[in-house]
């Protein structure tokens, strides 16, 4: 998504052409910058406003680096559905509205203004701090982790027809164990599979930080649900099963089958969830 070269904000005493925009709010935010909503906003050193932020990305006249945070979210998302749309938006928020101009971007953008030099940080200035940079993807982590989570949500078919349901089936024909999670007991990610299931149940007796768990349309009926927590990821849809990617399994998808006791976790972490208004 990105605005026409034309498309200019007032930061940093001067005009921003924005490049890109993106929601950070309780339901929709970026999750490589963390596990909840209070943690991406804690990233770029902003309040957790109830309602949250939009952000534009762009560059100054010198072509530097700016994010500005501005509090009228429905007009950010409005700029990024018409982008979506292939139609040209000016988004120029208010300057009222404008809660801080941060230098540098926390996200890798692969756009340039036309006409200015090329994207880099602004001279730095104590008052502003060290400017923003993306978190880093190149190794598996916290980041990368979410950023699989984040594929296998918008790709949900093309990773679920990759999974044998036989698989998840014991001989006698009952769920395998740990909510049928496929996987000989010596696979590394059996125990780690437990341990995101406990820490989930545990999120429906008591709430974790906001943006812990998000819900998000899936076709028909379903929903597909997203939760974090301390070193791991799951996506499921409440109508089939769950992925879980962890810390301590670098690149591996783990799939979680139905069984038993899933289709109730997964109704109470979406009755719980936070959703898109």
């Amino acid at each position: 998504m990105a605005g026409t070269d034309e498309t200019a904000v007032a930061a940093a005493d001067d005009a921003l052409y924005v490049l890109t925009a993106v929601l950070l709010t309780p339901a929709q935010f970026p999750s490589v910058l963390g596990d909840d909503y209070p943690e991406a906003c804690s990233a770029l050193g902003l309040a957790p406003l109830a309602d949250g932020y939009g952000l534009v990305l762009g560059q100054d006249g010198a072509g530097a680096r700016w994010t500005v945070a501005t509090d009228d979210v429905s007009l950010v998302a409005v700029a990024i559905a018409s982008w979506d749309c292939g139609m040209e938006y000016d988004l120029s928020p208010d300057e009222r509205s404008v809660v801080a101009a941060l230098p540098g971007w926390p996200l890798a953008v692969a756009v340039a203004a036309p006409g200015v030099p090329a994207p880099h940080d602004p001279d730095p200035d104590p008052a502003d701090g060290p400017p923003l940079c993306p978190p880093d993807t190149s190794n598996w982590g916290p980041a990368q982790r979410r950023l699989g989570a984040d594929e296998i949500a918008l790709q949900w078919a093309v990773w679920r027809e990759q999974i044998d349901d036989a698989e998840f089936v014991t001989p006698d024909g009952s769920a395998g164990d740990a909510e049928g999670e496929r996987g000989e007991e010596t696979s590394p990610g059996r125990g780690g599979i437990r341990r995101v299931l406990a820490e989930a149940r545990a999120y429906v007796d008591t709430p974790p930080p906001l943006g812990r768990v998000r819900s998000s349309f899936a076709t028909g009926e379903a929903r597909t649900l997203r939760a974090d927590g301390p070193g791991w990821s799951l996506v499921a849809r409440t109508d089939d099963i769950a992925f879980v990617l962890l810390d301590d399994a670098p690149g591996e998808v783990l799939p979680v089958g139905r069984g038993p006791e899933l289709p109730g976790l997964l109704e109470a972490l979406d009755r719980m969830a936070v959703r898109p208004i």
